[in-house]
């Protein structure tokens, strides 16, 4: 591992329904939440078989296997969002959950974070405890604390600390950084640099904003998302912002070419950064898959292969968050 060189990071979103129970009724997303589940081992063969390192961000809450176990972790200090609604623990007291990940395979994860934990180069991190919102009204940066603090007591049961972390809707601030580093973060994924990806709330987002985004995804209306490795800065008491690039979308059978184009503008700005010797740090939700898996499979196998390909042609290394955080950390 150098800083001179082109490097791929992948950094994954892991949430199933935590990660948007405010606005999806199960009801009508359960199949799409076990298709994600079924395709999580695929994910992590092919990761494996690329020799490709992947953090993921995986909410607290997943880590459970029983709901006596989640509750033995839960946080005395909750999030006071002014939108009720917001609280992950409000769903709980309003809709329940099951009693096992057997009852209720789409709040409990503890069996793929195994998986994960059994494949080689994959980093288990935090999407905070219970997909926390940072720049939402009414919460409070020791509420947050708290809130990492519930996840790392949820990665104790593995033997695991948490290391890395990525923020839910990417809110956060630099309040809430300290935080983490208090709380044993060293790396988090920050946003790319365009201003449409300054997300302060999920809210009330302007549509002009999430239009932006979206175009971005198939033709050039942003910067140069690629960056050398050596220009993330570190800052005292303060853990490492690794800038995304990209971030992955599913697929969508109405999109015909674009599915095709957006998979290729993926290819050729990894094959700039390795030949630049840069960094492409590349992300999506595993759940993003959950309605195509097969056909965004065959989107990610395009990805791998092009990442082996400039591994062979120009040396470009795959790193996981923590992986990077070390590398950067031992050389300042």
């Amino acid at each position: 591992m150098t800083l001179k060189q082109g490097t791929f990071i992948i950094s994954l979103d892991f949430e199933l329904h935590w990660g948007g129970f405010e606005k999806w009724p199960l009801e009508n997303y359960r199949q799409y939440f076990m298709n994600t589940r079924k395709v999580i081992p695929e994910m992590l063969r092919l990761f494996e078989q690329s020799d490709v390192h992947v953090t993921w961000a995986t909410v607290g809450m997943l880590f459970h296997t029983t709901r006596h176990s989640l509750e033995e972790t839960l946080p005395t200090l909750q999030p006071s969002y002014a939108q009720r609604e917001l609280s992950a623990y409000q769903y709980i007291e309003k809709h329940g959950i099951g009693n096992d990940e057997d009852d209720d395979p789409f709040h409990y994860a503890g069996s793929l974070v195994q998986r994960v934990l059994e494949t080689p180069g994959q980093e288990l991190a935090s999407h905070t405890f219970a997909h926390y919102y940072c720049n939402e009204a009414g919460q409070t940066v020791e509420q947050f604390r708290a809130d990492l603090r519930a996840a790392q007591l949820s990665a104790e049961k593995y033997g695991k600390r948490l290391r890395s972390l990525v923020f839910p809707r990417n809110q956060f601030n630099e309040e809430y950084l300290k935080a983490c580093y208090e709380e044993g973060i060293v790396a988090v994924r920050d946003n790319p640099r365009d201003w449409f990806w300054n997300i302060r709330s999920t809210q009330h987002e302007s549509m002009w904003k999430r239009l932006n985004r979206g175009l971005d995804a198939y033709f050039p209306v942003g910067k140069a998302n690629t960056y050398p490795l050596g220009s993330i800065e570190s800052a005292l008491g303060l853990p490492l912002c690794i800038p995304a690039s990209r971030l992955l979308r599913p697929y969508r059978p109405k999109e015909y070419f674009l599915n095709n184009l957006k998979i290729s503008r993926i290819q050729a700005e990894m094959k700039r950064a390795a030949q630049q010797q840069q960094v492409y740090h590349l992300w999506w939700h595993p759940h993003n898959f959950g309605n195509y898996p097969q056909q965004s499979m065959d989107g990610l196998r395009r990805i791998l292969d092009t990442f082996v390909q400039c591994r062979e042609q120009h040396g470009m290394q795959s790193l996981s968050m923590g992986e990077v955080a070390d590398l950067i950390l031992k050389k300042a």
